[in-house]
Formats: C-alpha cells, structure tokens, sequence
C-alpha cells in the first residue's frame, strides 16, 4: 500500500472517529434527533467509504477484511443477528452465509 493510500485511509479512520465521539455527546446533551441522524448518516457514509476502500485492489487483502470487521465491531457492536432478519433480502442473504 502506497503511503498516500494509508494516510487517506488514516483520515477516513479519525473523521468517523470524531463523528462517533459528536454523536456521544449530542446524545448526552440531548441534541435534536434530526441533527443526530445528520451524523449518524455521515458517519455511515463515511463507514461505508472506508469499507469500499479496504476491499478494493490493490488493498485488498485477508488483513484489509479482519480491519473491515474491527471497524464493523467497533461501530456497530450492537447489531443482533434478528435486526438482520427484518429486512427480507437482508435476510436472505444472512441465511445463505
């Protein structure tokens, strides 16, 4: 991976981190839902980014998928097999894995 390539993927990794720790806060303070969703869909735009640039030659590798599943565990610990099965093709999806 190309020095660019990293610092990139370094800085998508802190603005989702500086994303999550605003959206604690905003919660604390208890923020407008609305602004809240306003983060939240940035950070899983960001996320998602982050995701596609880990998976996508030449980064690609078995390491950039254990990072995608840190980064997955990390900022959504809480997703529970049965919020899978709620949505039809999600679901379908979930039972062939």
């Amino acid at each position: 991976m190309k020095k660019v390539e990293v610092l990139k993927m370094i800085d998508l990794v802190e603005e989702i981190k500086k994303l999550d720790e605003l959206i604690q806060q905003s919660r604390k303070k208890k923020t407008s839902d609305f602004v809240i969703n306003q983060y939240e869909a940035k950070k899983l735009k960001l996320i998602g980014s982050t995701i596609t640039e880990l998976a996508s030659a030449p980064i690609q590798s078995v390491e950039s998928y254990h990072l995608i599943q840190k980064i997955l565990n990390k900022y959504y610990p809480s997703i529970s097999e049965n919020n899978l099965l709620n949505d039809d093709d999600i679901s379908k999806i979930a039972t062939a894995i």
